[in-house]
């Protein structure tokens, strides 16, 4: 990115006046923690401005909306030309559970789905394991193998068709 040497330092000396507002307020009233992260563990700083992105690379890092890194979005026009997907969030049991789950949905006219995978599953371990052992069938739907997942699919239009006439992506 490029950014004026005056911008530049103009944006360092309003973060520098912000910092010292915001020292004041944490001198009464301290942080609800120590340390913000992502859940990746990546730090996450209190504010950004321009010189947080000054180095980066706008193709590569940023893009335009519907371009790789898709940093704005995967659609071209935004959200200006097709809406948000309204999606019936479902996953409980076993895929199969689920999969039946998701053809009551579509029988009844839900254009959308999103399936909510049990804790295991979203950090990567498969239901056997000791380290998921209390965390299977709490919440969300256990997918160990790529089996349980055709399981889960099938019979659901996963094609293009799938998210038009009523669809909001």
């Amino acid at each position: 990115m490029y950014f004026d040497k005056d911008l530049l330092t103009q944006s360092s000396e309003l973060r520098k006046k912000w910092e010292d507002e915001v020292k004041k307020t944490v001198a009464t009233s301290s942080d609800q923690k120590e340390r913000w992260s992502t859940v990746s563990d990546l730090e996450i700083n209190r504010i950004y401005g321009p010189e947080d992105i000054k180095d980066m690379d706008f193709a590569r890092d940023i893009g335009y909306p519907g371009q790789f890194p898709y940093l704005r979005g995967n659609q071209v026009t935004g959200y200006r030309g097709r809406y948000w997907t309204f999606r019936m969030f479902a996953g409980m049991g076993s895929a199969k559970d689920t999969n039946e789950r998701w053809h009551m949905l579509l029988k009844h006219g839900q254009t959308g789905l999103s399936t909510a995978f049990d804790f295991p599953t979203l950090m990567g371990y498969d239901t056997g394991d000791p380290k998921a052992r209390g965390e299977c069938g709490k919440c969300g739907v256990a997918i160990d193998t790529l089996e349980d997942f055709m399981q889960l699919v099938e019979g659901i239009p996963l094609d293009n068709q799938f998210n038009q006439g009523g669809g909001r992506e």
